[in-house]
């Protein structure tokens, strides 16, 4: 089935039914579906707040507990059930994971489809202004941002998305120009069609394959940068739970207690690892170059 430009189109069931036969993207889809289960009803799994301090939380030398059948994760270094933490923090990095990486493909979509489609002065100097964002190593640029403002959930997902958004600009940039130099586009204006239809009428629809798998692989970008600023102390602040500040609040009992460390650890990889396993499979589904290859 093609569409009015003679593009094949991709029906949405096809799509699914193939990546049902994905072992990998339905693995990634599960863990993805559990993760998301587990933050949206936290207050009804977590057998304790987060932020309660146990009286019996700590050994008598004042250590952090091991697992056992109260304490199913074992304790922190304050007697807080790490279970009931794990759970809390999973919200905080979808939360930043989701927001951030949606004002992240916001802007480079905007970007990429304003300096693509007019082109000239104005095209080139988004361009240059990406290629100079770019140049600053990102998470030094995040953690710059994060110290001059007041860390907070929000604000450390604004700062992860000023920094995230440039990869997403110049691929769209690029397929823009693409599409803006086809006959289709040119037999439009030739009929009269204005620049608010071109663009959202027949280019953006071209370019969403290309943000739908940028934003599904964008998350576990976002999640990694996120763990990243929370563990060097410039991140969500305590007490307020995310998976990196946990690693970082603990990580002097890396030894003792290996696993505060140990199972946030695996959580932050297991979120990351889910959405690149969905996004690559999406990228193959979606994106006409790659179907076949794998």
């Amino acid at each position: 089935m093609t569409d009015a430009t003679g593009v094949r189109a991709t029906r949405p069931r096809g799509v699914l039914s193939r990546l049902a036969r994905r072992k990998l993207a339905v693995f990634g889809a599960v863990v993805i579906v559990l993760i998301v289960g587990a933050a949206l009803f936290a207050p009804l799994i977590a057998p304790f707040a987060p932020d309660d301090q146990m009286f019996d939380g700590l050994t008598l030398q004042g250590a952090p507990m091991p697992p056992d059948a109260k304490f199913l994760m074992g304790t922190d270094l304050l007697g807080r059930d790490l279970f009931s933490r794990i759970l809390y923090g999973a919200r905080t990095s979808l939360v930043i994971g989701v927001v951030a990486n949606g004002l992240a493909l916001l802007i480079g979509t905007l970007v990429g489809l304003t300096a693509g489609y007019f082109g000239g002065w104005l095209g080139a100097a988004l361009m240059r202004f990406t290629d100079l964002m770019m140049a600053f190593p990102a998470l030094l640029l995040a953690i710059c941002l994060a110290a001059i403002f007041q860390p907070s959930l929000w604000i450390v997902a604004l700062v992860i998305a000023l920094v995230n958004w440039v990869q997403t600009a110049r691929v769209i940039y690029t397929e823009t120009t693409a599409i803006a130099a086809r006959d289709f586009i040119a037999a439009e204006r030739t009929l009269g069609a204005g620049t608010g239809r071109i663009l959202f009428r027949h280019i953006l629809p071209h370019l969403m394959p290309t943000i739908i798998v940028w934003g599904t692989l964008g998350i576990s970008t976002t999640v990694l940068l996120e763990a990243t600023l929370s563990f060097l102390g410039v991140g969500v602040q305590p007490p307020t739970p995310s998976w990196g500040n946990i690693i970082f609040e603990n990580q002097t009992y890396f030894q003792s207690a290996p696993w505060l460390v140990f199972i946030p650890g695996v959580a932050i990889i297991l979120l990351a690892l889910a959405f690149n396993l969905v996004g690559d499979a999406l990228r193959d589904e979606l994106d006409p170059t790659q179907r076949g290859r794998t």
